[in-house]
C-alpha cells in the first residue's frame, strides 16, 4: 500500500492555520442537543446509504474510511449505534491507519459531510442555510484540529484550526448555489484504495422520501447487510 503514500485529489486545499473566533460572533456547535448540534458529526438523525449499507452518523462513515484495507475493523465501526462508541471502536486500530491519512483525511471529511447533506438535504440543508453568513466553529475541549478550544474565559475566546467549521461553511456556500440540486450526487474521491467493506465505494446519490431514503432494517437484516 506504498502508493497510498502519494495519493492526490483535485479537492480544495484547506490551510491548517490557527485562527481566533469570538464566541458571540459566530455559531458554536458543541452539543448535539443544541439550536446547531445537527452539524456536528456526532449527531443522530441523519442516517446515510453508501454501497447499500446504512450508516447512521457521519462520524462512523468517516472513522470506517481510516482502515480500508481492513474490513472487518470497517464493519465494527459503522454497527455501533452510538456515534461515541464507533470513534471509540477505531482507536485501538489508529496506527493501522491508512497510511496517507493525514494527507487524505481533510478531504475524506469533505466528501463525508456531502454525503451527509446528499441523503438529508432538505434538514441537514435547512441547518447549514441558518446559520447564515456567520462563522461556524466546533467548540472541542481537547481538539483544536477539527475545532477550537476555549482559550479565555473572560473574553470567550475560541482558538483551533476548526477544519471541520471551515468545511461546514464551504459546503454552506457551495448550497447557496445549489438551484438545480446537484449536491445531491457524491462522486467517490479519486484516492486509492476508497473501499467500503472491500468494494469500491460508488456514486451516492439522494433518496427522495423519507420512508425510501430511510429504509427501516430490522435487526437480522441489518447483519445480513454489513
Amino acid at each position: 500500500m506504498a502508493s497510498m503514500m502519494t495519493s492526490t485529489t483535485s479537492q480544495p486545499k484547506i490551510t491548517n492555520l490557527l485562527r481566533t473566533y469570538r464566541r458571540a460572533d459566530v455559531v458554536v456547535v458543541h452539543k448535539t442537543k443544541e439550536s446547531f448540534g445537527g452539524l456536528s458529526n456526532m449527531a443522530a438523525g441523519f442516517p446515510l446509504l453508501v454501497n447499500g449499507v446504512r450508516i447512521l452518523t457521519s462520524e462512523a462513515l468517516y472513522q470506517a474510511c481510516r482502515f480500508p484495507h481492513l474490513p472487518d475493523v470497517q464493519r465494527k465501526i459503522i454497527g455501533q449505534r452510538s456515534p461515541m462508541t464507533a470513534k471509540m471502536r477505531s482507536k485501538p486500530h489508529r496506527k493501522e491507519s491508512r497510511r496517507d491519512w493525514d494527507y487524505v483525511r481533510n478531504n475524506v471529511m469533505r466528501w463525508c459531510l456531502r454525503v451527509k447533506l446528499a441523503q438529508n438535504y432538505e434538514e441537514f440543508g435547512r441547518l447549514l442555510l441558518a446559520t447564515g453568513d456567520r462563522p461556524i466553529v466546533e467548540q472541542s475541549r481537547n481538539d483544536d484540529y477539527w475545532g477550537a478550544k476555549i482559550v479565555s474565559n473572560a473574553d470567550d475566546t475560541l482558538t483551533g484550526q476548526n477544519i471541520l467549521g471551515r468545511l461546514l461553511m464551504e459546503l454552506r456556500e457551495l448550497l447557496k448555489n445549489d438551484a438545480d440540486g446537484a449536491l445531491k450526487i457524491v462522486p467517490p474521491l479519486k484516492i486509492p484504495y476508497f473501499l467500503l467493506l472491500g468494494k469500491p465505494i460508488e456514486t451516492v446519490k439522494s433518496r427522495f422520501g423519507r420512508a425510501q431514503r430511510y429504509p427501516l432494517f430490522s435487526r437480522e437484516k441489518a447483519k445480513e447487510t454489513l
